[in-house]
């Protein structure tokens, strides 16, 4: 039975949450799989009240004058709303975790002990601007058995609330209790700051959006967090490089959708690709509105290039600016991402497969690739359905986070009365 409250405090509704998860994680694949489907359709019939909402988050955006990259992350329309409701019917395809038996052996004395799948009970979502993380992290939760808390920016409370509302409603027609997804409804940041130290009632958090965002919940939070990261990504296109392979590649990750965390920030140019290929380069450059802030070497060979401070090499341009670095081979190369980047997504363009073997051994990074645009590095894109992160942390998981970074595992032993 759904408990409706009103005006509750974090505590209570991450309570409720954790009551919920209990029930959550003993219903089957098909009964999650019916709810999420629900819901996506709930959504679709919905949309117009869905934009509506979003409008108003669009309009205060545009008073507060936020740039084309945070407007863009932030607004939704016909297509996008479809496009998370999609989501959801993809991730009702994919196999579910829970319940899976990773390993099994028998003991001497007759014990048998299993390794099974669980979720990882509450998960607290913390993220900024993009209100289709609502819909993605909801449907990623409830697949994999957990309830969860989420915690929208205030730049998008109009459109998470109406989302949530809708989500809810949904589930009122499922076996799946409302009180499986809460919403915090405000834009106090001590609601968020009371969510870090909620040990007892929340099991993990999730941190979606910018690196003051990320870096406030490692800092401070006492509650698991699943670390996802800023994307500064570079592409390094070595002296083997393919010409045609490595121009497509570049346009792509930096042109295609600047603003997400999976775009080109840097590109790396082997000096010897560059004498061949310069006349080229800067005409795809020019063709594509990319303007560059390049070393010393770059700012003599591009037109209008200006030179690179620090924060060029370190931060996210989220839009068609790019950094360039000319390199003599490829350990420079991978020393300038060891440096700068964030290990987050990588590339090399090669048709030498020791240099590639090199720097996709040596470059720490989440995601590494080779003749192909990081903009890959994305739950859909990589057939997980939707994705609730890309962690870019070594422990628990690493990469776009699908259904199986969302649980955990727990030994059952089944004996016939052993005694140790």
């Amino acid at each position: 039975m759904t408990t409706v409250i009103e005006k509750t405090n974090v505590k209570e509704q991450a309570k409720l949450a954790q009551k919920a998860s209990k029930e959550l994680g003993l219903l089957s694949t098909e009964e999650k799989n019916a709810a999420l489907n629900t819901i996506a359709d709930h959504l679709e019939v919905r949309s117009n009240d869905i934009l509506t909402a979003n409008e108003a988050d669009l309009k205060n955006g545009r008073e507060a004058g936020y740039d084309a990259a945070y407007m863009d992350r932030l607004a939704l329309d016909q297509d996008r709303v479809k496009d998370f409701a999609e989501g959801l019917r993809q991730v009702a395809k994919l196999e579910d975790p829970a319940g899976e038996v990773t390993d099994e052996w028998t003991l001497d004395n007759g014990l048998n002990v299993q390794t099974v799948r669980v979720p990882l009970g509450v998960i607290g979502m913390i993220y900024e601007a993009r209100p289709n993380v609502t819909a993605d992290a909801t449907g990623l939760a409830l697949k994999s058995g957990n309830a969860i808390v989420l915690k929208g920016g205030s730049s998008a409370i109009n459109s998470n609330r109406k989302i949530v509302e809708v989500i809810k409603e949904a589930l009122e027609n499922t076996v799946i209790s409302s009180d499986a997804v809460q919403f915090i409804d405000s834009t106090d940041r001590s609601a968020t700051q009371e969510l870090f130290t909620m040990k007892e009632h929340i099991d993990v958090l999730i941190p979606r959006g910018g690196g003051k965002l990320i870096q406030a919940v490692v800092n401070n939070a006492t509650v698991p967090v699943l670390e996802t990261g800023v994307g500064n990504c570079h592409i390094y296109i070595d002296e083997h490089a393919d010409a045609k392979k490595a121009f497509a590649i570049l346009v792509n990750a930096k042109t295609d959708r600047p603003a997400v965390c999976n775009a080109a920030e840097t590109v790396i140019i082997h000096e010897a690709f560059l004498a061949k290929h310069k006349d080229e380069l800067i005409d795809i450059l020019n063709e594509n509105n990319i303007s560059v802030f390049g070393d010393q070497k770059a700012v003599e060979l591009i037109p209008n290039a200006e030179a690179a401070e620090e924060d060029h090499w370190a931060n996210e341009f989220l839009s068609l600016d790019i950094a360039m670095k000319i390199v003599s081979d490829v350990n420079e190369a991978i020393a300038h991402i060891d440096e700068y980047g964030t290990k987050h997504s990588e590339a090399i363009v090669t048709e030498d497969e020791k240099t590639a073997k090199r720097f996709k051994g040596l470059v720490d990074a989440a995601a590494i690739y080779q003749n192909a645009s990081t903009r890959f590095t994305d739950g859909s894109a990589l057939g997980f359905g939707a994705e609730i992160g890309i962690s870019t942390q070594k422990l628990h998981a690493r990469g776009p986070m699908g259904l199986p970074a969302l649980t955990t595992i727990k030994y059952v032993m089944t004996g016939d009365g052993q005694v140790r």
